[in-house]
């Protein structure tokens, strides 16, 4: 018997967000023995002037994913689908949400059937695509609750935590990433949760060639300490990076990412590198370089439900981290710095980086061991089975 495909409603758009997202990387490796379709991210709000960052930059490379219509990626993965569908953001109005998904259901039902796809496992990833997948025909219905989007600052929150309901009460399986989050809601799914950890491609962070000097760090001054990721104003605690700047002289700070913060006068320090975003493949190699690699977190309801797979990927390199605490860190004290207060962080910043030899560490080693991403995707596969079947065993 045929086992079914999938298909992801994503929470970020494969063609210029990270593709190291979880969502992304499950659905790679499953895309090795079932057919994928990656439906981009649809957003939680339409951006405007004077209250979204960066504006028309996000217009504008929206509109070039929307350009690109359905392709296949991935020349190695033949089954693998990504589609940027035509719509309009708008979910203030019920008239514009259901003009909206029907339109959405249209060019999904048409790629569908192209693929030969049917009764797929759906997987959604933003609570807006429910008005979407509510009336599509399924095997099951998988809430894949990677963040608390109601928690978005630019967000309808009264309207997504609407939509995040709709999902728990419909969802076959809900989909944990962080073990904190899935603590908080245990009543919310009755039964059907499970905590899926984020994986890591352990080979392509320690391949040989990502060892080698990379040229556009390799006359910064040591020690570096460093950072890579979107570096996103209710993510990223920028006060830190001036900090660590200021009262760190004598050490480099590298960065490495796409911005929506108005970064100027940081950078115009001599001991700030901002690098700007680079592909992914480019990491390892680049991360190779940092003496101490930092998570500099915000304290709010969005970093408390979170999980970073950052931390995998640092550990991954072999780096000294130091991080300010959230509660998913609680599993990973053992192998990183974990500071209270901003005093702190910077001190811990300064004795890791003072630190010398190899970074020894046991537990990180057996806990990468069994990390990786087609480890996780066979867990979810597995579970979406037996989900479509009316029997989950975590």
């Amino acid at each position: 018997m045929k086992r079914p495909d999938f298909v992801l409603f994503a929470g970020q758009d494969w063609w210029y967000h990270n593709r190291s997202h979880s969502d992304f990387q499950l659905m790679v490796q499953v895309a090795r023995e079932r057919k994928v379709v990656i439906v981009n991210s649809i957003g939680m709000r339409m951006p405007l002037p004077g209250r979204s960052s960066g504006f028309l930059g996000r217009c504008y490379r929206k509109l070039k994913s929307m350009l690109r219509a359905a392709q296949k990626p991935e020349s190695e993965l033949p089954n693998l689908t990504v589609v940027s569908p035509l719509f309009v953001p708008i979910y203030g109005s019920r008239l514009a949400r259901r003009f909206n998904a029907w339109l959405l259901r249209v060019q999904l039902k048409r790629l569908m059937k192209r693929e030969g796809i049917a009764r797929p496992h759906v997987m959604v990833t933003l609570p807006t695509a429910w008005d979407v997948v509510e009336p599509l025909e399924r095997a099951s219905l998988i809430y894949n609750r990677s963040d608390r989007h109601s928690a978005f600052p630019e967000a309808d929150r009264e309207l997504i935590e609407a939509l995040e309901a709709q999902l728990f009460r419909n969802a076959d399986l809900v989909v944990y990433t962080s073990s904190a989050l899935m603590e908080e809601e245990r009543d919310r799914p009755r039964g059907r949760a499970v905590f899926v950890d984020h994986g890591i491609d352990l080979e392509d962070f320690r391949r040989p060639e990502s060892r080698e000097p990379d040229p556009r760090l390799a006359g910064v001054p040591r020690p570096i300490v460093g950072f890579f990721g979107g570096i996103d104003d209710y993510v990223v605690d920028v006060s830190l990076f001036r900090r660590v700047a200021r009262e760190l002289p004598d050490h480099s700070l590298v960065l490495i990412g796409s911005s929506s913060v108005d970064l100027d006068e940081l950078v115009a320090r001599d001991n700030v590198h901002f690098l700007g975003r680079v592909p992914f493949a480019e990491i390892p190699r680049l991360g190779r370089h940092f003496d101490v690699a930092i998570m500099p977190w915000l304290q709010n309801e969005w970093i408390e439900a979170c999980n970073p797979i950052k931390l995998k990927e640092y550990l991954a390199l072999e780096r000294r981290v130091v991080t300010t605490w959230f509660p998913e860190i609680e599993r990973y004290r053992s192998m990183v710095h974990v500071a209270e207060s901003s005093d702190e962080f910077v001190e811990l910043v300064r004795t890791a980086a003072s630190e010398t030899g190899a970074h020894d560490c046991p537990e990180r080693e057996a806990m990468l061991a069994v990390s990786g991403w087609s480890d996780r995707a066979r867990d979810l596969a597995r579970l979406a089975d037996e989900a479509a079947h009316g029997s989950v065993t975590p």
